[in-house]
């Protein structure tokens, strides 16, 4: 990397994230003032956008190429007191935790205490998402059954396609106003819904144009103060490229960066989503106008790659906005899983490896940054060179590229009811979680602890951690004479919690449809013009809700033992292996028993997998293709972040060795040390599971 790119990055990874109060104090300004209610709440909210883009700092950093910051600086995060406001407690765990820290300093602190706490105290999400919830549901999320995502992030978890590299502001805006003037009041009694949607996409399109506009006036006040000619012509430069996107497409390879950029600012501006807004398969985006730069000298490979690493630096600068308590703790990451996408296939299914992905991978190798992630979509119409790339870069040892089979991901996509063409353009997003590029709201509500559910299913519903009645009184395990019944009230307490937690999601639907619309991300997502309808409402053309599946190693062996040493083997009856679980093992040579002579998942023993097969199947059965209140469905993905650690420590011992608090099984991996035979052992025992039928699984190994 050059001089320029390597202050860039180092700025970015040697400043600590810390407090930004700036947009919680204008968000709270303008919802105080009593005259902006008389909107509609689409367009209530976006005015509530456009005030944030008006008066929001801005700032360009010496030297840097791609202009715009979430926060007022580098590392400035802020915060969303719609969607949860934080306590000065929190403030001050924030600041002072081990992990994941953020400065939180007087001013902050004062900032809260005096404006944003006494304004929202009773009005945030998070708020009226508790209150909703019925005590069953609390009952659970207290004792770890399952988390919920939605309690201080929002729904966006969403990929761009290539549309706002053809079509700019100006150009959605003309589909507005079609699709306005088209509107028939007589006959069509959602008219005066679509209309408000329609006139806050509108406002929100045009704050964005007027906030890159600001960026405009900034880079030419410092071009005329500028003393090195090569920065003022930089300077220069940057004000011509914020006076074209994004309200036309881009005319070269530095204005396409910067297009994404600020469409990737209004949605992490508008609402703090999870995961984070992702570029998509920026190599087939930017190619042609890539190709078209150097065909005309525009510029030069190197030149592109400076841009590119500008661009990265960027993402990095953007820590995930702070999160407390239990959602801390399922993911507890700075990292807000914006990932790119290379390689694959094209729409016609052909090759679409080409020049620029081959120079994102180098990219990838030199900046070695947390954020953004990179993945290579990989198919069996890809070059081997191409893999090979890939690979050199895995080498590095720092977790990037990670690698997905694009034709199993299209058979995915095609499972789930998506057309071919869509299932082509579509891939990872976030961390595994598969997405329709440009046309999806992929929403991610939440974990659910396999493990604990199993602990309930052996203590006729009661947590033996807290001693509450949790889940169903499935019966006395002393009863249970086979291993059939066992498996059996894990499925009842499976299904029960499985119907606990879609119940609560369907009432965050419609909660978040109603009161925090989001009319700039609607814009960008097909079909919400055309239906004149909200991201939030059953816009997009497809509507996924996932709930996660998590632990299903511990859930493995644990049945996997009371198989074997109970009704196989007669080692020990089912009472004795419940008791000797819930004195966390005292006698530790029961434990090693267990540890040691159970068939464990992960070595390619049939024995193990196919209890790990029927526990994947007894999920996929209980969730998948269930109605959500958007038109869509909810589809499977397995994938825990850090929710591991946190649904460990709320769990005792498990029946395959494990001792209370201790983590349970991450993805689909084997616990920890459970697996002899090697890594080839481990995957063909992933691969028993139909991943085919899933929305994304997660192997760490």
């Amino acid at each position: 990397m050059n001089e320029r790119i390597r202050g860039l990055r180092h700025e970015s990874v040697s400043t600590k994230p810390y407090i930004d109060t700036e947009r919680a104090e204008l968000l709270t300004e303008f919802y105080r003032d009593n005259e902006n209610h008389r909107y509609s709440t689409p367009v209530f909210r976006a005015l509530a956008f456009k005030h944030i883009l008006k008066n929001k700092t801005i700032s360009i950093s010496d030297g840097e190429l791609i202009v715009g910051e979430r926060g007022k600086a580098p590392k400035a995060t802020p915060t969303f007191p719609e969607l949860c406001c934080h306590s000065i407690s929190d403030l001050e765990v924030m600041d002072g935790r081990e992990r994941t820290p953020f400065r939180a300093d007087q001013a902050a602190k004062n900032v809260y205490s005096e404006e944003i706490i006494p304004f929202w105290k009773g009005k945030s999400m998070r708020e009226k998402l508790f209150e909703a919830m019925e005590p069953q549901w609390h009952t659970a999320f207290e004792a770890g059954v399952f988390t919920e995502f939605m309690e201080q992030r929002s729904p966006g978890h969403a990929v761009l396609d290539d549309k706002i590299y053809r079509t700019g502001l100006n150009g959605f805006k003309a589909r507005m106003k079609a699709k306005l003037d088209s509107l028939d009041f007589h006959n069509d009694m959602e008219a005066y819904g679509k209309q408000e949607q329609l006139k806050a996409m509108m406002i929100a399109a045009d704050a964005m144009a007027a906030y890159s506009q600001r960026y405009v006036e900034e880079a030419k006040r410092l071009a005329a103060v500028e003393a090195n000619p090569k920065r003022k012509e930089e300077l220069e430069k940057i004000a011509d490229v914020c006076s074209r996107v994004p309200q036309d497409p881009p005319r070269d390879f530095w204005e396409a960066l910067q297009t994404y950029w600020f469409y990737h600012l209004g949605v992490v501006t508008e609402l703090n989503t999870w995961d984070s807004f992702n570029p998509g398969r920026v190599d087939q985006h930017w190619n042609r106008i890539y190709q078209r730069d150097l065909a005309n000298g525009n510029l030069d490979r190197e030149e592109a790659k400076e841009l590119l690493e500008a661009f990265w630096v960027k993402f990095n600068n953007q820590p995930a906005p702070p999160k407390t308590a239990i959602t801390e703790e399922q993911s507890g990451t700075y990292q807000d899983f914006a990932l790119l996408n290379v390689g694959g296939i094209k729409p016609d299914g052909s090759d679409a490896v080409n020049e620029l992905s081959y120079l994102i991978l180098d990219v990838v190798k030199e900046m070695k940054l947390i954020q953004p992630s990179a993945c290579i979509q990989l198919s069996n119409q890809n070059p081997d060179g191409f893999l090979r790339q890939a690979l050199g870069v895995v080498k590095e040892g720092f977790g990037q590229p990670s690698l997905f089979n694009t034709d199993v991901i299209i058979k995915e996509f095609l499972h789930a009811g998506k057309s071919l063409a869509d299932a082509r353009a579509g891939g990872p997003s976030g961390c595994v979680t598969i997405s329709g590029f440009g046309k999806e709201s992929c929403t991610l509500t939440g974990y659910m602890n396999w493990p604990k559910i199993l602990e309930l299913a052996l203590h006729d519903g009661v947590d033996p951690v807290s001693g509450r009645q949790v889940g169903l009184k499935t019966g006395d395990p002393s009863g249970f004479t086979s291993f059939e019944d066992v498996f059996n009230a894990y499925v009842r307490q499976l299904n029960c919690f499985v119907d606990l937690k879609i119940k609560g999601n369907n009432i965050n639907e419609r909660l978040y449809a109603e009161y925090l619309p989001s009319p700039f991300m609607s814009i960008i997502v097909d079909d919400c013009i055309e239906k004149a309808k909200d991201y939030h409402d059953g816009g997009p053309r497809y509507n996924v809700t996932y709930i996660q599946g998590v632990g299903i190693g511990t859930v493995t062996d644990s049945l996997s033992a009371i198989k074997h040493h109970v009704f196989e083997e007669g080692t020990m009856n089912l009472v004795e292996l419940i008791d000797a679980v819930d004195g966390d093992f005292d006698d530790e040579r029961t434990r090693q028993l267990l540890l040691n002579r159970t068939p464990k998942y992960g070595n390619d023993d049939d024995r193990a997998d196919e209890i790990a097969v029927s526990i994947f199947n007894a999920y996929y059965d209980s969730l998948n293709g269930r109605p959500n209140t958007k038109g869509g469905r909810y589809r499977v993905n397995l994938l825990p972040t850090t929710v591991h650690i946190y649904f460990g420590r709320v769990t005792g011992a498990t029946p395959d060795g494990r001792k209370a608090g201790d983590p349970v099984s991450d993805g689909i991996s084997p616990v920890h040390g459970a697996d002899k035979n090697g890594p080839t052992a481990v995957i063909k025992s992933t691969a028993k599971i139909d991943h085919a039928r899933t929305g994304g699984t997660l192997l760490n190994q």
